[in-house]
């Protein structure tokens, strides 16, 4: 399958890329910085700016997915501003490809409590990372509200970076609106079993039209 990935080289795209891979499909690698992929089979790695988005959409056409793991950096003061503003550039331009599916990786910050709240929206959600977790949970929002495309939206477990560093299990459970816990009330995944429920979904489409989340 010929698969687009925006944020290929980040933390979560990187692993998303590897999984890819592994797994024989074309993959379109779309970052900032390409150069550590230009000599990858299987890969065909574009440098760009997303905010480009007549370039991002010729880099886009002919694949049959795209995936975004568009981060605007979490140590960007702007972040709120700059991820809103790529991620429409990037939705902008999938529209003008004839991409079957557009999968978005967002934030757990999306998911809703006991209560139907997001987390995002709570008091004790963490300062430090709530900006950048708002813009995530806001483009849920834009993407809701989309009749022209074929979209999915995946958030993270609550706890992802607290799992074990390294580890694919290649299993895990799905969810829908809320987190998944385990016996312990915990939501965690591991990035790699991230990777493995994107590309499960790629190949075995479950959640069209629809965010959906993993966890343990």
């Amino acid at each position: 399958m010929k698969i687009a990935l925006i944020g290929a080289t980040g933390f979560v795209g990187s692993h998303i890329l590897k999984e890819l891979i592994a797994r024989n499909h074309q993959v379109t690698a779309i970052a900032r910085h390409v150069d550590a992929l230009k000599d990858v089979d299987h890969v065909l790695a574009v440098q760009m700016d997303v905010t480009a988005e007549g370039r991002l959409a010729s880099a886009l056409k002919g694949n049959q997915i795209v995936i975004s793991a568009y981060n605007a950096g979490w140590d960007n003061p702007e972040i709120y501003r700059d991820y809103t503003e790529g991620a429409r550039h990037i939705l902008a331009a999938v529209k003008q490809t004839e991409a079957e599916r557009f999968i978005v990786i967002g934030g757990a910050g999306s998911l809703l409590d006991a209560t139907d709240r997001r987390l995002v929206d709570a008091p004790e959600f963490p300062d430090a990372i709530k900006p950048g977790a708002l813009a995530a949970a806001d483009f849920l929002e834009v993407l809701m509200r989309e009749t022209d495309l074929s979209w999915t939206f995946f958030s993270p477990a609550v706890e992802m970076n607290a799992s074990d560093p390294g580890i694919r299990t290649g299993t895990y459970r799905t969810g829908t609106d809320h987190p998944v816990v385990d016996h312990h009330g915990r939501s965690k995944l591991s990035v790699e079993d991230l990777a493995v429920a994107i590309a499960d979904e790629i190949e075995e489409p479950k959640f069209i039209n629809r965010r959906f989340t993993a966890a343990y």
